[in-house]
């Protein structure tokens, strides 16, 4: 295992003072000046809007929604939507400058931005929902565009909600314009492979450090936090590459088998009963806290932001955290897991196979020719293990962590952006 110098940076549970944490202890490593600091650390662009939705009651109610704008120094902003009570402006702001970070080391022409409506998605019916996205679109319709700013989904979202966004805006621009979102329905233009992307590119993460550690996957126990879209497609790709699965989470509690889980089966069960795991057979139940402390080689956090703080950070056993979700880790939580010699493939480069090949999808939208599965998985593995080598290289280069290596990459490829292009 490689040495690392251990950085400090401010824990916090607030996720954009968390992002701001990480950027400035990179910033200051690579000597980034001062005016390109400024430009990097604030969003580009917020906008909030109060949207009036007609309820089933016929009551009329007023959801908060935001759109920031982190950065489209590199690109067209990219990022997704995300339905849920927890959304608030620094969470949004956060989200939206991690996927900057996490386009340039993707190598994707995409600068980051973030969406998210102030709601609870479960008590609402389909026609509330529908009524609300498409308020939400018109009163984004200036901000949208398939060269401007391409949402896509997030939490509590996804093909339907991406179909709505589509259908609504192109009728306010009066032509198809598929390319405005991504993450849509394949018979809307969506791309094979995108579902299971970010989950696959875990795996990808995964394996890659693990090759750097020497550990060998038919030895390797792991455990996976979330069992959404991400969690359950990562455990489905763990499993398949010999990783014993032994313990899975979701909203309804943690299961528990030291023998390993039948991943398939499990996702079989989810889907069985309303996308959750509850009653899941053949695995003791425990709380998702303890999911996180058990003795595994390898977890894979693929839930919600600061599951790993500074209160539990002492009980993590594993060698290898691999992080699905966005801001898992705190950042005071990342100096602890530095002095206990623990790996973190972070955030910005483990998830990121959501995004490749969601502009995977952007570029056959434009060129109206689709690829196979087969074709867009090659070129999503292969544009996240180039990812890993060049975080990889620059956390060895700076002797650093992961996670400061990868911010250490993003933010010098933006900065020489932002001085190539200049300011007025």
């Amino acid at each position: 295992m490689k040495k690392t110098t251990t950085v400090v940076a401010k824990d916090t549970t607030n996720p954009y003072e968390s992002m701001l944490a990480r950027f400035d202890v990179a910033a200051k490593i690579i000597g980034l000046d001062e005016e390109t600091h400024n430009v990097l650390k604030v969003p580009s662009k917020i906008v909030t809007v109060n949207l009036p939705v007609y309820m089933d009651d016929g009551s009329t109610r007023i959801f908060e929604g935001y759109r920031i704008i982190h950065s489209n120094i590199l690109g067209p902003s990219k990022g997704g939507i995300r339905y849920s009570m927890m959304v608030d402006q620094d969470e949004v702001k956060a989200l939206a400058a991690w996927m900057t970070w996490k386009c340039a080391i993707a190598d994707i022409p995409y600068g980051g931005a973030k969406g998210g409506i102030t709601c609870d998605p479960a008590k609402m019916s389909v026609g509330e929902l529908e009524r609300l996205t498409r308020a939400y679109t018109v009163a984004m319709s200036d901000v949208f565009g398939e060269n401007q700013d391409i949402p896509a989904p997030d939490m509590n979202t996804g093909p339907r909600e991406m179909a709505w966004i589509v259908d609504t805006y192109s009728k306010i621009k009066r032509a198809y314009i598929p390319g405005v979102v991504t993450g849509k329905p394949l018979h809307l233009g969506g791309s094979l492979g995108r579902t299971e992307a970010t989950g696959r590119g875990v795996m990808i993460a995964a394996m890659e450090a693990m090759k750097k550690l020497k550990m060998d996957p038919k030895k390797t126990k792991a455990a996976v936090q979330g069992f959404g879209n991400v969690g359950s497609y990562a455990a489905h790709y763990f499993e398949a590459q010999g990783i014993r699965v032994v313990a899975i989470s979701d909203v309804t509690g943690a299961y528990y088998n030291p023998k390993g889980i039948d991943i398939n089966k499990a996702i079989a069960h989810a889907e069985a009963n309303g996308r959750q795991l509850t009653g899941l057979k053949g695995a003791e139940k425990i709380t998702n806290e303890q999911l996180l402390e058990l003795n595994v080689d390898l977890l894979a956090p693929c839930a919600m932001e600061n599951q790993i703080t500074a209160k539990n950070v002492n009980n993590i056993k594993a060698k290898l955290i691999v992080e699905g979700a966005n801001g898992p880790t705190t950042s005071g939580a990342d100096e602890v897991l530095q002095k206990k010699g623990i790996v973190v493939i972070p955030d910005i480069l483990a998830n990121g196979g959501g995004v490749t090949v969601s502009y995977f999808e952007w570029v056959q939208n434009r060129n109206g020719y689709y690829w196979p599965l087969e074709e867009v998985v090659q070129k999503a593995d292969a544009s996240m293990k180039k990812a890993f080598k060049n975080c990889w290289d620059a956390s060895t280069k700076y002797k650093v962590s992961m996670r400061i290596g990868a911010y250490i990459f993003a933010m010098n490829k933006v900065a020489n952006a932002i001085k190539s292009r200049g300011h007025f």
